[in-house]
C-alpha cells in the first residue's frame, strides 16, 4: 500500500485532535494513523468501507484448498 504523506497523523495527534482525522479523511478518503513509527490504523470513510476491495470467492476457495492440501495431515489427526 503506498501511503501518502498527507494523509499521515501521529497516534499522539488522533488521540488529542480526532477531528484532524476526520478532516483529512474528508479531503483524502482516509487516515493512517501511525504508532511508534509504523503504520497502526487505518481510518476510512464509512460510506467507502463498503466498497473496500475483497477477495473473491474463488481466490478464497482456492487459498483455503491449498491450506486444506498443506496441513492435511494435521487435520486428518484432528478429525479423529
Amino acid at each position: 500500500m503506498t501511503i501518502d504523506t498527507n494523509t499521515v497523523v501521529s497516534m499522539t495527534d488522533a488521540n488529542q485532535n480526532f477531528s484532524k482525522v476526520t478532516k483529512i479523511v474528508d479531503k483524502y478518503g482516509r487516515a493512517i494513523v501511525f504508532k511508534n513509527n509504523a503504520p497502526r490504523y487505518l481510518v476510512i470513510d464509512f460510506q467507502s468501507a463498503d466498497n473496500s476491495e475483497t477477495a473473491s470467492d474463488e481466490d478464497v476457495l482456492a487459498s483455503s484448498g491449498k491450506l486444506m492440501d498443506k496441513y492435511d495431515d494435521a487435520f486428518k489427526e484432528l478429525a479423529k
